[in-house]
């Protein structure tokens, strides 16, 4: 028998083996020993990779012994997030062994780091978005996954896996989104199908307007000539401005575009002179309202290329000022 998976064995059925043990005993011996004898890292994953896929055969007091052990040395760095993969086999995950494990695996995890480290480690190998694997498909939901980890004590591993399945969606809706803008579907029939799905993923506006501006600026191919960008964006933004008028019809997802373009601006520096001129555009195809300019213009803007945009904006913002006057001073004239 290897002698990872002896050790481990070991570890498990001591008949000493207290809690002071597992956490401080065993997890430095195979620390140390990896340590010293590098060649056994890759075996003694491999190991616990084939031990995990028979967990059936320990009794219920082994298996949660094995969990803890494993949880520790994933902290530690023993061992790579990538031995998680047996728990997705059919027959653990189908009748709840899996699930159970990760339970307790990830409380010894969390323990022993942070839940922005487990994060890190599980996307590091590609299973940030794997978490709902642990159950069978019929049960393989946000809604099942957050229940059973927040009443298990684990909150924020619920939380972690209800993010990076909005992420997910989010990023599926872009796709999709960019696919249908590429064949050159009619703008009502993207609408529709991107409010259908908002609704489905309960994505806001807010959200989703961020997520339309990304697809319509990944939609062509920019002329990297700052002299040639501005007019090719003009005439672009033009065709798609009844796209980005359907979702921002509030003054939070105004904003956000405003913002979006900004950061857009300053991270395509040939954009960085065309930032009034969208802005100006957007206005006259109402899509912005004077009172998102002047919000975003007062304090709602980013550090990113602060001082050359609002200089940009400086004499729209006074003419638009100007227009407010003169739109208050006519009213009241009515009024008398």
């Amino acid at each position: 028998m290897p002698l990872a998976e002896n050790l481990t064995i070991v570890a498990m059925q001591r008949p000493c083996l207290t809690s002071w043990w597992l956490v401080e005993c065993w997890p430095q011996v195979f620390n140390k020993l990896i340590r010293r004898y590098k060649y056994l890292e890759k075996g003694f994953e491999e190991e616990i990779k084939k031990l995990l896929l028979f967990l059936k055969g320990f009794t219920e007091s082994e298996r949660n012994k094995l969990a803890m052990l494993t949880g520790i040395l994933l902290g530690n760095g023993t061992l790579s997030a990538s031995i998680l993969i047996s728990l997705y086999n059919e027959n653990l995950v189908k009748e709840g062994v899996s699930a159970a494990f990760a339970v307790k695996l990830f409380k010894a995890w969390i323990n022993e780091k942070d839940i922005g480290s487990v994060a890190s480690s599980l996307r590091k190998v590609g299973m940030d978005n794997r978490l709902m694997e642990l159950f069978p498909a019929n049960k393989r939901s946000c809604e099942h996954f957050s229940k059973y980890f927040t009443d298990a004590g684990l909150k924020e591993l619920s939380d972690f896996a209800r993010n990076q399945q909005s992420i997910g969606a989010r990023k599926e809706l872009q796709k999709e989104l960019q696919e249908q803008m590429s064949r050159g579907e009619p703008f009502k029939d993207i609408v529709l199908y991107v409010k259908e799905e908002m609704k489905k993923t309960n994505i806001s506006e807010q959200t989703m307007i961020g997520i339309v501006w990304t697809s319509v600026m990944s939609a062509v191919e920019w002329n990297k000539k700052e002299e040639l960008v501005t007019e090719q964006a003009m005439k672009h933004l033009k065709q798609y401005s009844p796209l980005l008028k359907a979702f921002s019809s509030q003054g939070l997802s105004e904003l956000t575009l405003l913002v979006k373009i900004q950061d857009y601006c300053y991270d395509n520096i040939h954009f960085m002179k065309t930032f009034q001129k969208i802005v100006v555009l957007l206005y006259k195809a109402d899509v912005l309202s004077e009172e998102a300019i002047l919000k975003w213009y007062t304090d709602a803007h980013v550090a990113k290329g602060k001082s050359v945009f609002l200089e940009q904006m400086k004499k729209f913002v006074e003419w638009l000022k100007n227009a407010e006057e003169e739109s208050d001073e006519s009213d009241t004239e009515e009024g008398d």
